[in-house]
């Protein structure tokens, strides 16, 4: 199979065939072009994850309730929530990341090494250990 484009007997019509993966990212497709592609829009794509963004509302939302007294524990938190208290504390560790991780996050801009479940282990407190571990550097 070449990716030289075919006309067909009419004339009017051209068939061009390009080789792409798909991936689930966030809930979302992606399509993702062939190593080697040279396509402007691929280097300005920007790939939201819903869920990555809600944790890190939570956590600022959160730590915001413990900073003003509504709760006094994690453990408040998470019977006021209905949820795991392990879980609680996971989250609330994404309000140390470094701000510019964050902004990224939240611009749809992270590395694919970024995703919920490497964010939801221990990071290092550094700002600048943290950027080299998720890739940020």
């Amino acid at each position: 199979m070449t990716n030289e484009p075919k006309f067909k007997d009419n004339g009017r019509t051209v068939i061009v065939r390009v080789p792409i993966a798909i991936r689930r990212r966030g809930g979302r497709k992606l399509v993702l072009a062939p190593d080697g592609a040279k396509l402007a829009a691929a280097s300005i794509h920007r790939r939201v994850d819903s869920a990555m963004i809600k944790a890190i509302a939570r956590a600022f939302r959160w730590r915001e309730m413990l900073e003003n007294g509504a709760y006094g524990t994690i453990r408040e938190i998470a019977t006021a929530e209905n949820i795991n208290e392990s879980y609680v504390g996971r989250v609330l560790r994404l309000t140390l990341l470094a701000p510019d991780i964050v902004e990224t996050i939240l611009g749809g801009r992270q590395p694919e090494s970024i995703t919920l479940p490497s964010l939801m282990k221990p990071l290092p407190v550094e700002w600048a250990a943290q950027r080299s571990q998720t890739g940020e550097v």
